[in-house]
């Protein structure tokens, strides 16, 4: 008898298993404080260059503003330059879609993507901009 409950909890275990993982994931994108950007970035894959906008970033990815948001999962070569930094070219992949709706109740298509295999480096610089970005928010305006 006692076999029969550990095989029939196996699949509640994995479920719960699967649902703490995505529980994981929804909360590690969220960690990382997010800013709001307006820079240009191209998005090189195996089969599409696509020239879009960079709308937010944080130290783990970026939203990507565009109409034509490539499949999830697709890895891509981004490449952008914040103001005032060096350029980036970095390894994402697509972790999320927000398609365009025909209704026009969409008022931002894109993509968010996540940055894949960061040198240390890399990681260091985009940190920097990021506390820069902050750092210039919170000073106080004179206008």
């Amino acid at each position: 008898m006692m076999g029969n409950d550990e095989r029939g909890s196996q699949p509640l275990a994995r479920a719960t298993a699967a649902a703490a993982a995505a529980s994981d994931d929804a909360q590690d994108r969220r960690i990382f404080d997010r800013y709001d950007v307006e820079w240009a970035v191209d998005c090189v894959a195996s089969d599409t260059f696509l020239y879009a906008s960079i709308t937010n970033i944080s130290e783990m990815g970026i939203f990507v503003r565009t109409t034509e948001p490539l499949k999830l999962n697709t890895k891509l070569r981004l490449s952008f330059a914040p103001p005032g930094a060096e350029p980036f070219a970095l390894e994402g992949s697509v972790a999320w879609v927000n398609n365009l709706r025909e209704d026009g109740d969409n008022p931002n298509p894109g993509m968010g993507i996540k940055f894949l295999n960061l040198k240390l480096e890399d990681r260091e610089r985009l940190v920097d901009v990021i506390r820069t970005i902050a750092y210039l928010r919170e000073l106080p305006r004179y206008d």
